[in-house]
């Protein structure tokens, strides 16, 4: 993250193919992909010019698919598994959501990047990355669940307010 254009140039160096990501937005809009030096460097450069900060994350090959984790109150309520036509895998963008059962390590790796922010609950994407890595790619504190909703039986809304009543009675986090 940087204002400096020749330090994001010198970071999509060491990375050779990354997203820029506006810092506020939802569904994966204002997204671009660069690969291409001389691309990168206009890119950095048209964002320099409005005054924009300029945030870079590393793109990870993942076979056009991630898995959306909703965390609330310390526990994975549900899941679903985003397919996109591209490396876009927001439903917002046309990834069709399907039922997924997390794994003991992807319920853990939510858990712990929830936990990690501070949050209370949080919709945690995850990559399955080609080369077996499972990374987190964000974690969101105000998450969409629409395309959630569509493949579990869990009233994510429900759950959140549950939450919040409990808190309210000062019961505290589970």
């Amino acid at each position: 993250v940087t204002e400096r254009p020749e330090e994001a140039q010198a970071a999509f160096a060491t990375m050779g193919d990354a997203l820029v990501k506006p810092l506020l937005g939802s569904g994966g809009r204002g997204i671009v992909r660069v690969s291409d030096p001389d691309l990168a460097w206009r890119t950095f450069r048209a964002l320099a010019h409005q005054r924009a900060v300029i945030y870079l994350q590393e793109f990870v090959p993942h076979g056009r698919h991630d898995l959306r984790l909703f965390v609330a109150g310390g526990e994975v309520i549900a899941a679903a598994r985003r397919d996109g036509a591209s490396w876009r895998t927001n439903v917002a963008a046309g990834a069709a959501p399907r039922p997924h059962r997390p794994s003991a390590a992807e319920d853990d790796l939510a858990r712990r990047a929830t936990r990690a922010v501070g949050a209370d609950y949080a919709g945690v994407d995850l990559l399955p990355a080609e080369d077996g890595r499972l990374l987190v790619s964000e974690v969101n504190g105000i998450p969409a669940w629409s395309g959630l909703q569509q493949v579990t039986a869990v009233d994510v809304a429900a759950a959140i307010v549950a939450r919040v009543r409990r808190l309210c009675r000062g019961a505290g986090p589970a």
